[in-house]
């Protein structure tokens, strides 16, 4: 382990992995100023070849805006080093990456993970814990998941929490070996031979002789090209490929004196395909209201929305309760005396910046700020749309009142880029100005975060849904991960604004009105971003994209989504994680469900009339059984009891 100058970080080093809100905890041989630092904890490959686990503190991440789109910029971090500064700047500079701590994977001896999977600890040398980080954000495990991508690793067996590097096998030492004497690659021998080896797959006997008598051909019957040899390296790496990737499924557990190597892949059960219902019918709606007016079945009104959305001609209605302008137990007159009330609410904000002088404004140069940028926001916010389309469009001006008021309504936020693509539908669909503003209030109180000026809400939401993604999809997220691309900012546009770009107007307020029920579980929307990704993995994955690619073809699927096909795919892999045997607590409290920990805690008094081993949640209602010998739904039941309760709810 050691700390970089300036020189000795290369200029091409690339970003495996990265995960920030690491904090550093402690550091040997480090200064005391450093402790309690927050950072960003990377996998890098440097120019070399090597790689390494990097630490920056935060002081080196920045915030790209000349060269993206300023209205979805990302975070990004210093990924070429810099060495043009001069003077005093060079000094800082140096001062701050000396700062930054590298454990070469070469010298990494052993790591541990602790305390609930949120604190990893490196050592380079036997017995002593160098360094210790703390995850802010979720835990190490998708660290970790990266981590064992890139070295061979073992749990010891008296410490299931501490890992051990492990060397490469006698058998693949010779292996090496012998395929540099054949001298068919035409890179690091160990390199390649080492990564086949560690990919292991099917059918591992019948293609591994396949793939050695491929070389005895080679080594027998001569080879072409130059110096007598052929390039046969692709070749020969897709026969050990195929061959040596089954015996990864094949073997389970290798032990010998000092640890036991544990390989089991766990699968999710099968997905189940779940129909979608037909939209909450305006019978149905009047019939689920008293005779003043009263919704009294709340939670079989959500469940009916969720099923199939909201006929076209209730949505005014209905949204006004979904987004909370509304509420659910006000009968009709009670809600008469609740909009007027609002009404004069909203003309007093409204009158706040519209009697503002102009020389109060050339003295408010925020207010002043956020008015020009929501005037030139409005000015190209879905112009292509009828309802706002052409030039003096009186729609347009109600929609810059409504921002405008909300500045007034919220100045702690104030305005940001995105939020006029979230008011357009609501405006659309209501048209009432004072009616689409407190709409647009409740919907805002459920995506407020994602307007964060520090982005943190949207790098938490973007960590859950790789976490999401390792967990229903590792393949894919690996794939990810491999192209740059783990950071899952391709999907920033998605969550930002809610798909309001990805889907027509139509779409959209299907999807919107099935998300605001809060149902199946929480954050809902992630997993519509893995159902999305779940239909085109095999286009990315067989393709081989890169970053570049994979942006693009994320980006190119605006417009062309089906919205029923991806809700009921939602929804169906849902089930399959709940259903997961090996289902963790991490994925759990990304889903709104109590942790394992907590719910055996809880009925722990009632152990003698539960089976061992076994815990229940309560998740929206319903109840959750799990355990590690059976498959379970959000109902407590298996996957056919889930549809049969399914059915019942569209029949509600």
């Amino acid at each position: 382990m050691s700390t970089s100058s300036v020189d000795e970080i290369p200029d091409q080093s690339k970003d495996l992995f990265t995960q920030d809100g690491v904090l550093l905890k402690n550091c040997v041989g480090r200064p005391v100023t450093d402790l309690n630092s927050i950072g960003m904890l990377c996998i890098v490959q440097n120019a070399d070849g090597t790689k390494c686990v990097e630490w920056r503190p935060n002081d080196l991440i920045t915030i790209d805006s000349d060269t993206q789109d300023q209205e979805w910029a990302v975070v990004n971090t210093v990924g070429r080093r810099q060495r043009t500064l001069s003077g005093n700047m060079t000094s800082d500079y140096a001062t701050l990456r000396a700062r930054i701590i590298k454990i070469p994977l070469e010298e990494l001896k052993t790591f541990k993970v602790t305390r609930n999977n949120q604190q990893m600890q490196f050592s380079t040398k036997q017995g002593v814990w160098q360094t210790t980080f703390y995850f802010q954000h979720g835990n190490a495990e998708i660290f970790v998941a990266y981590l064992k991508n890139h070295v061979k690793t073992a749990k010891t067996r008296h410490d299931r929490n501490t890992y051990v590097v492990v060397e490469p096998n006698v058998e693949s030492q010779v292996l090496n070996r012998s395929f540099a004497e054949l001298d068919i690659f035409t890179e690091n021998t160990t390199d390649v031979v080492w990564n086949l080896v560690s990919n292991f797959k099917q059918r591992p006997y019948e293609t591994t002789l396949e793939a050695f008598s491929k070389l005895t051909d080679i080594v027998y019957y001569g080879n072409e090209g130059l110096n007598g040899k052929r390039d046969v390296s692709e070749e020969v790496a897709d026969l050990l490929t195929k061959s040596m990737s089954a015996m990864e499924d094949a073997t389970t557990i290798t032990k010998n004196e000092e640890y036991e190597v544990v390989s089991v892949k766990p699968t999710l059960p099968p997905r189940p395909c779940i129909p979608r219902g037909t939209p909450l019918s305006t019978e149905k709606w009047d019939a689920l209201q008293d005779k003043d007016g009263r919704i009294t079945e709340v939670e079989g009104v959500k469940q009916l929305i969720f099923r199939g959305g909201v006929a076209h001609s209730i949505r005014q209605s209905v949204w006004k309760h979904l987004l909370d302008y509304y509420p659910w137990q006000m009968s009709h007159s009670e809600i008469r005396a609740h909009q007027k009330k609002k009404t004069e609410e909203y003309f007093s904000m409204k009158l706040q910046w519209r009697s503002m002088t102009e020389g109060q404004e050339s003295r408010f140069s925020e207010y002043r700020d956020r008015k020009s940028l929501v005037e030139k926001d409005v000015n190209r916010t879905d112009r292509t749309h009828p309802f706002y389309a052409g030039d003096n469009n009186p729609n347009l001006v109600v929609l810059q009142d409504i921002l405008m008021t909300y500045v007034m309504y919220n100045f702690d936020l104030g305005y940001v880029q995105g939020m006029s693509d979230i008011l357009a539908p609501l405006l659309l669909l209501l048209g009432n100005e004072v009616d689409s503003f407190w709409c647009f209030v409740g919907f805002m109180e459920k995506i407020a975060s994602n307007f964060d000026m520090d982005q943190a809400g949207m790098k938490h939401q973007l960590l859950q849904l790789q976490q999401l993604l390792m967990f229903a999809s590792p393949d894919l997220a690996q794939h990810l991960a491999q192209k740059d691309s783990g950071n899952m900012y391709f999907c920033f546009r998605w969550l930002l604004v809610w798909f309001k770009r990805e889907f027509s107007h139509i779409d959209i307020m299907r999807l919107w009105e099935v998300l605001w029920t809060g149902l199946p579980c929480a954050n809902f929307h992630l997993l519509i971003c893995v159902a999305i990704l779940d239909a085109e993995k095999d286009v990315l994955i067989s393709k081989d994209y890169g970053f570049t690619e994979i942006l693009k073809h994320v980006n190119d699927l605006s417009m062309s989504l089906d919205v029923d096909r991806i809700l009921s795919t939602a929804e169906g892999i849902y089930h399959q994680i709940v259903s997961a045997p090996h289902l963790n607590d991490q994925i759990r409290i990304i889903l709104g469900m109590e942790p394992l920990n907590m719910a055996n805690s809880a009925h722990s008094g009632n152990s003698d009339r539960q089976e061992a081993g076994t815990s229940r949640t309560q998740t929206n209602g319903n109840e959750t059984r799990t355990n590690g010998n059976e498959h379970t739904g959000p109902f407590g039941q298996d996957i056919d009891e889930v549809m049969y309760q399914i059915g019942l709810d569209m029949n509600f």
